[in-house]
């Protein structure tokens, strides 16, 4: 007889235990046990528990290879999912096996799981491994579907439409998720169609909820999400601040108006990947040395200047020519600014001219510093309404929700859970397709926050993304490159390029110790078919076969291999990080990042008062609308797992663990390395902490 000791770990989240019946059969080199029963007196499978079990065998059973669980009903109890986290069996050798699952088991199924250590299709020589693996990409792909969203943008996984919630009866205040007179298309009950495994977890659900209802039901009860108005008062717009305030939001309440903070936001906003080096003013922007040299500072000229590349150009062409909607009766306007900026012996980038259309002529003047206050302050407020576009559209909600989804979609259909890059990635897709579902019902669904409170509306935004991702290339996610291609590589202050690359730089490292280990040559590379296979359906799938994105089609060597693992990760986490973080903070305050704009771009200088700048900033609701969804999409909800914190057990080979703790440690020095530069800061830059970092995209 033989002798083998059993663990079955289950989740901690709340639910995760069952009250189901589980049985083991474990399938070894030299044979196969029998059906057992896991069973004790008293309660099994508990959330949270680690249930130990002895199994007698007949005979040794060799290497353990493949176990498989069981569940099935219990008695006259009803059917209860259950989330198994891994189950370890110690043979009679004394060698301990760690079968990782991390996955819910719903109905009355078998579920079949390879022991951890990580193989590619090479490494496998036993057919009944072989047949395993495909086995379990069969099946995920014929769970697993693509479906077109929007054509131009990222095809994502085919699950239905969410539904905006109903109250039955209009005189009744029911709650079923409805905030009422604020229907924001979301409840509690519109994610039961998502496979568990994709969903949240009981208390990341409970905390989104909580954290959403009571700001939005406090807009409602004060008048303000009903209110068509504009603000009367720039100081009113306090009255929506988020209780929990901070320095940031604060300072951006206070300094809004200053041309300091103004080009400030470029390097340390929630969009600063936007700003290049001019070398050369473009034709369409005939900005001349007799308006600027007054801001250049004495003793230089423009030429001067850009020779030395002390002067930058936001550019919004992306933008251009996007109709608008109509918002609370009143017709939005829009346009596509461009932004010249100076960087002084002073430290600061400041601005200094501004043009509100890519067609220069006599209706649409370059403004200056050197103009009236309020002609200045509203042009400068039409490039911030621009940048929330560039942000919202194409850095957050495109290169970084949709790709990543695509990213992770194409791992569950091409890669088994024994492959080394699943057990490297699989952390860093945790609750994508979950908060993607709810961003589509915010921002890109009817009735959603486009249409409710953004000057282009649904189709609009949609034509942003489009747009961008016809433009996105494979060089440019690659983030050493972009600060390179946009000539602000030695740009001083320039804080997030300074934390990123050292992100960058010990994750880079950490994909390079993981994937030289499992790819020892570069024909290891090119002869893992799953591999190709996962990179082709990226292609595919989210770059829609666009051969100008420069996404390769296979990979052949190793560094190749490093290089599109690492690309995959920062987007999955750090890139997120750094443009959705800071939102609620440069966003509370309204004036300084506006989704709409009620008047036309201004064509003449010297009309603007402090009434037509308050009539062309969004009204009381709109702002309310904007700033409430901005919110709760920057509030990290709990469950949340920082960056480089793997407590999911894939990887069980030593090599592999040593490198995990040895990125731990170089986040961790990276962290107090920016905790401390923050110190002398007169506004922290710390969205690129690595204890702030989600491992995934999860809000």
């Amino acid at each position: 007889m033989a002798t083998y000791k059993v663990k079955v770990a289950t989740g901690t989240d709340l639910l995760s235990g069952t009250t189901d019946s589980i049985s083991l059969t474990i399938v070894g080199t030299q044979g196969e046990s029998h059906k057992q029963l896991l069973n004790h007196f008293g309660r099994d499978f508990a959330t949270g528990a680690v249930d130990e079990y002895t199994i007698q065998c007949q005979q040794d059973l060799g290497e353990l290879i493949i176990i498989r669980l069981y569940k099935e009903r219990y008695a006259f109890f009803p059917k209860n999912p259950w989330y198994c986290n891994y189950v370890q069996i110690c043979a009679p050798s004394g060698r301990i096996y760690h079968f990782p699952a991390y996955q819910w088991m719903d109905g009355y199924e078998t579920l079949a799981l390879r022991e951890a250590t990580g193989k590619t299709t090479a490494d496998d020589t036993l057919p009944i491994l072989l047949e395993h693996r495909k086995e379990e990409i069969r099946a995920k792909q014929d769970f697993y579907h693509w479906r077109v969203f929007v054509p131009g943008l990222p095809n994502y996984l085919h699950i239905p439409s969410y539904r905006p919630p109903v109250r039955r009866n209009p005189n009744r205040p029911e709650w079923n998720g409805y905030v009422p007179g604020f229907p924001i298309l979301i409840n509690i009950k519109a994610t039961k169609f998502l496979n568990s495994n994709l969903r949240y977890s009981f208390l990341k659900t409970a905390s989104f909820f909580i954290r959403l209802s009571p700001m939005a039901l406090g807009f409602k009860l004060r008048g303000l999400v009903d209110c068509k108005q504009s603000w009367k008062r720039l100081k009113d717009i306090k009255k929506i601040f988020p209780a929990n305030k901070s320095v940031v939001t604060e300072y951006v309440s206070e300094h809004w108006a200053e041309d300091s903070f103004f080009g400030y936001q470029y390097l340390n906003g929630v969009n600063p990947g936007l700003l290049r080096r001019c070398t050369r003013i473009p034709d369409k922007f005939p900005v001349t040395d007799d308006m600027v040299a007054p801001f250049l500072g004495e003793g230089t000229c423009l030429q001067a200047e850009l020779e030395k590349g002390n002067v930058y150009l936001a550019d919004y062409r992306i933008l251009e020519g996007i109709p608008t909607i109509e918002l609370n009766g009143r017709k939005q306007h829009h346009c596509a600014p461009l932004c010249l900026l100076h960087f002084g012996p002073e430290g600061n980038l400041m601005p200094i001219a501004i043009q509100l259309s890519q067609t220069p002529g006599p209706d649409c003047p370059i403004f200056l510093p050197s103009d009236s206050e309020w002609d200045w302050l509203l042009a400068k407020t039409w490039v911030r309404y621009a940048e929330f576009y560039c942000h919202e559209a194409i850095s957050h909600l495109l290169e970084t929700h949709l790709i990543a989804e695509a990213f992770g979609l194409a791992l569950l259909r091409q890669l088994p859970m024994c492959h080394p890059l699943y057990k490297l990635l699989i952390p860093h897709m945790r609750y994508t397709v979950q908060i993607n579902c709810i961003g589509r019902a915010l921002l890109l669904n009817e009735g959603g926050l486009s249409a409710r409170s953004m000057s282009l509306g649904l189709a609009g935004f949609a034509e942003v993304m489009v747009r961008a991702l016809s433009e996105v290339t494979y060089d440019g996610l690659y983030l050493p490159n972009d600060f390179v291609e946009r000539g602000v590589q030695d740009l001083p202050r320039y804080y997030y390029r300074d934390d990123s690359l050292a992100v960058w730089d010990a994750l880079e490292r950490y994909v390079t110790e993981i994937i030289t280990y499992y790819y020892p040559c570069d024909a290891a590379v090119e002869g893992d078919p799953e591999l190709q296979s996962w990179v082709q359906e990226i292609f595919k799938e989210c770059l829609l076969g666009r051969e100008s994105s420069g996404f390769p089609t296979c990979l052949r060597t190793v560094p190749e291999l490093i290089r599109y693992v690492t690309i995959v990760i920062y987007t999955c986490s750090a890139r997120h990080a750094a443009v959705n973080t800071g939102q609620l903070e440069f966003t509370a305050w309204m004036p300084n990042f506006p989704s709409s704009m009620r008047n036309p771009p201004i064509q003449a200088k010297g009309l603007t008062t402090l009434e037509t700048f308050m009539d062309t900033l969004p009204d009381v609701k709109t702002t309310c609308i904007t700033l409430l969804v901005l919110w709760t999409l920057s509030r990290e909800p709990d469950d949340r797992r920082p960056l480089g914190h793997f407590p999911d057990i894939h990887f069980v080979e030593e090599a592999p663990r040593r490198s995990i703790e040895t990125l731990r440690q170089r986040l961790g020095q990276i962290s107090h390395n920016i905790r401390q530069r923050n110190k002398g800061l007169p506004i922290p830059y710390y969205y690129l902490d690595p204890l702030l970092i989600e491992n995934s995209i999860s809000i």
